[in-house]
C-alpha cells in the first residue's frame, strides 16, 4: 500500500479544492452555451448581427407599436433583449424590465453625420447559475477532502489514542490502525516496537517474580536443614546428653560446621541479591587478573589439601589487565574454583590458565571430576539449579555459585561459558576485555 506524506496529502487536497469548483463552472457554462468558450457564440453573434441589421435599416420605424412588436417577438426567439435610445438619450423603446440580462453591446446609429439614436443589446445574465454550480463545486471538494482527511488521519488518530489509554491501563492487546498517511505509519510502527518491548519486558517481570519466589522457597528450604539440626545439638548439650568431653567435642563441631554452612548460604544469597536486583555499581579500576585468580587460588588452597586435590596454576609473564571490581571478581573466580574443588574427586587435579588473546584476556579452569551431565550443562547458570552433579546437599552447594560468577563477569562486559573437556572433566571458560589504560 503507498503512502503519502502530510504535505503532499495537504498540497493535493488544496489542488482539488481550488479545482473542483473550476469544472463545475466550466460544465455550466457547456450546458448553456454548448462550447467551452466564455466568449459570445456563433449563434449568439449571428443574432447580435441580425438584429443589429434589423434596428439600423428601420430607424424611422422605431416609434412604431406594430415594429415595435415585431421587434419584441424576434427578440424573443433569440433571447436577446435591447433598450432603443434617441440622440438625446430619452428611452424610445425598452424589450423587458428583466434583470437577468447582460449588456453585450452598445452602439449608435448615425446618419449624414447626425446621430439618430443610441441602441443597447443585452443577452441573458447566466452568470447566477455558474456562481451556483461554483459554489456547490467548493462545498462538495471541502466535504470530499473532510472526508478523506478523517479516514486517513483523523480516525488513525484517534484510534491510536485509544490504544495509549489501554496501555497506560496496562492492557497490551492492542489493534492498531493502518494509514496510508507515511507520518501515522511511522507512529503506528513505533507503537508496534513499545508495545513489544512492554510485552518482553512484562514477560520478563513475570518471570523474574517467578523465580524470585523460587529463590525464596528453596533459599528457605535450604536454611531449615542446618537451623533442625543445629537446634537438636544445641537441646543436646542443654540437656546434657553429651555428658563426655569426647560427646561434647562432637556437638560443638556438628555445631561449628552448620553455623558455617548458613553463613554460606546467607552470603551467596546476598551476593546473588545484589548481582540481580541491585544492580550494584561497578568500581572500575585497573586489575591484574593474574593477582586475582592467585588469591583466589591460595584461599581454596586448605579446602583443596584436605581432598589431597592438586591446583595447578602457573602466572602467565605478562600482566593480564582489565577493568573491575578486583573483589567481585575474586568472588566470581573463587565460586568457579570453589565448586570445581567441591565435584573433583580425592587426589584429583585442577588446572587455572590466565592468558591474553587479542583484546581479550581469557581464562580457563579444568578439574579431573566427571564434569557437567551433558542434559544439565545448558543450566549450570541457572540459580538454584540442582542437579545430580552440578548441586546436591551433600557437597553443601546452594546453586548459587556459579550464577554469581557469571553475572559477575557479565557486568565486567564479560562472558562464562560452561563446558566438559574432550578427555573428561569439567571446564570453565571465561572472557574479559582487556584495559588499555595503565594507569591506576
Amino acid at each position: 500500500m503507498r503512502t503519502l506524506r502530510i504535505r503532499k496529502f495537504t498540497l493535493l487536497s488544496l489542488f482539488f479544492i481550488l479545482t473542483l469548483p473550476w469544472l463545475f463552472l466550466v460544465a455550466t457554462h457547456f450546458i448553456e452555451t454548448k462550447t467551452l468558450r466564455f466568449e459570445i457564440s456563433e449563434v449568439q453573434q449571428k443574432n447580435v448581427d441580425q438584429t443589429v441589421q434589423l434596428i439600423g435599416t428601420n430607424e424611422g420605424k422605431w416609434k412604431d407599436v406594430v415594429w415595435q412588436k415585431q421587434l419584441q417577438r424576434h427578440l424573443q426567439k433569440t433571447k436577446m433583449s435591447l433598450v432603443i435610445y434617441s440622440a438625446s438619450k430619452q428611452e424610445i423603446f425598452r424589450s423587458t424590465n428583466d434583470d437577468a440580462f447582460r449588456s453585450i453591446e452598445k452602439f449608435s446609429v448615425v446618419q449624414d453625420g447626425h446621430i439618430l439614436g443610441i441602441i443597447e443589446i443585452y443577452l441573458p445574465y447566466s452568470n447566477r447559475f455558474k456562481m451556483i454550480a461554483a459554489v456547490t463545486g467548493l462545498l462538495l471538494a471541502f466535504f470530499i477532502v473532510g472526508y478523506e482527511m478523517r479516514r486517513f488521519i483523523i480516525k488513525p488518530l484517534e484510534k491510536m489514542s485509544l490504544s495509549a489509554q489501554q496501555i497506560a491501563r496496562g492492557d497490551l492487546d492492542i489493534q492498531l490502525p493502518v494509514s496510508r498517511i507515511t507520518e501515522i505509519a511511522e507512529v503506528r510502527d513505533g507503537f508496534k516496537v513499545m508495545v513489544k518491548s512492554l510485552q518482553e519486558s512484562y514477560q520478563r517481570q513475570i518471570k523474574s517474580e517467578e523465580e524470585r519466589r523460587f529463590i525464596i522457597g528453596a533459599v528457605a528450604h535450604d536454611l531449615r536443614t542446618p537451623l533442625f539440626a543445629l537446634r537438636g545439638y544445641l537441646e543436646g548439650l542443654e540437656q546434657g546428653i553429651a555428658d563426655s568431653p569426647e560427646k561434647m567435642a562432637k556437638y560443638f563441631a556438628v555445631c561449628k560446621e552448620k553455623t558455617a554452612q548458613l553463613d554460606r548460604l546467607v552470603e551467596d544469597l546476598f551476593d546473588y541479591t545484589k548481582t540481580e536486583y541491585l544492580e550494584t555499581e561497578v568500581n572500575r579500576r585497573n586489575v591484574d587478573l593474574l593477582c586475582v585468580i592467585q588469591k583466589s587460588v591460595d584461599s581454596l588452597s586448605l579446602l583443596a589439601k584436605e581432598k589431597q586435590i592438586l591446583i595447578h596454576f602457573a602466572p602467565s609473564e605478562d600482566h593480564c589487565l582489565v577493568e573491575g571490581d578486583s573483589h567481585l571478581l575474586e568472588r566470581a573466580l573463587s565460586n568457579i574454583l570453589d565448586n570445581a574443588v567441591k565435584h573433583t574427586p580425592v587426589q584429583g587435579e585442577i588446572f587455572v590458565r590466565c592468558y591474553k588473546d587479542s583484546t581479550k584476556v581469557m581464562f580457563t579452569i579444568l578439574d579431573t571430576g566427571p564434569g557437567f551431565p551433558s542434559q544439565e550443562i545448558k543450566r549450570v547458570f541457572e540459580p538454584l539449579y540442582r542437579g545430580e552433579v552440578s548441586r546436591n546437599r551433600l557437597t553443601g552447594g546452594t546453586g548459587l555459585g556459579l550464577t554469581i560468577a557469571q553475572r559477575i563477569i557479565r557486568q565486567h562486559r564479560g562472558e562464562l561459558v560452561a563446558e566438559n573437556h574432550l578427555e573428561g572433566g569439567a571446564l570453565v571458560t571465561g572472557w574479559l576485555p582487556e584495559s588499555h589504560n595503565f594507569s591506576d
